[in-house]
């Protein structure tokens, strides 16, 4: 199994802290956010690579942070150097599926999410399933639905559909950006960007997907820290640290 980790981001609304350095290896309670991810993900013992895709303006300070990782890290850079260049999430997906060839059931992670659970649950239910996945929890804020990726989804569990930031949702199923992919699936992000999948956030893909393939949806076992500014980047790194206010 392959983990693809979404890193390509400018994170313009944490500047000054990422005018010069990525987001994802910014510390949460002394621990980078990716260190985090990757150390939790490890210990199911089933991912034998993490493919890093960031933008070509960090990608040397992701190299050197790899190197001194004991699991198996590859850094993909898109090429970019700003935020108005950027591929997008899912041109990004499919930028380390190609270059790296990968032909096998795929963990694909935004790369500036803290998880308060282990992965390791939804990789379990993904393969109890045999099919693509995704997670969700219940959002009561409309505001924040209007500004998340919503699902739709049967009493099994099964993804009926997913629409992201919609005016009217349709659910208070958000959906974060944790997502598992058949080999069989991923291999046709080609055919869904050719078809107007949108690029710029990784959950259009799943919107297309869920409408061609089976998907289906784990309500989330905890919560998460979306590090989305300065503000939610504070209250995470306090909270890990046993300073809740």
């Amino acid at each position: 199994m392959k983990c693809i980790i979404l890193a390509a981001g400018y994170a313009t609304r944490l500047y000054p802290l990422t005018e010069n350095f990525p987001k994802p290896l910014l510390k949460i309670g002394g621990v980078t956010i990716l260190d985090r991810l990757i150390d939790d993900i490890e210990t199911c013992g089933r991912v034998d690579e993490y493919i890093v895709v960031t933008n070509s303006k960090f990608a040397g300070i992701f190299e050197e942070w790899a190197r001194e990782k004991k699991p198996r890290v590859t850094v993909k850079a898109d090429g970019t150097y700003t935020n108005e260049t950027r591929l997008g999430a899912v041109k990004d997906i499919q930028l380390a599926v190609e270059t790296c060839n990968i032909k096998e059931d795929t963990l694909v992670i935004a790369g500036d999410n803290v998880l308060d659970f282990s992965l390791t649950k939804f990789i379990n239910y993904a393969l109890s399933k045999g099919t693509s996945c995704t997670m969700r929890y219940s959002e009561k804020d409309i505001d924040r639905l209007r500004k998340s990726g919503i699902s739709e989804v049967n009493d099994d569990g099964l993804l009926v559909s997913f629409e992201e930031k919609p005016q009217n949702p349709k659910s208070d199923w958000c959906t974060p950006p944790f997502y598992y992919y058949t080999a069989a699936d991923l291999a046709r992000i080609g055919e869904a960007i050719e078809d107007g999948c949108g690029v710029d956030a990784p959950g259009s893909l799943v919107s297309w997907m869920c409408s061609h393939s089976i998907v289906y949806s784990m309500e989330m076992p905890g919560s998460r820290y979306d590090i989305g500014d300065i503000k939610s980047y504070e209250y995470a790194d306090k909270n890990y640290k046993g300073i809740i206010y």
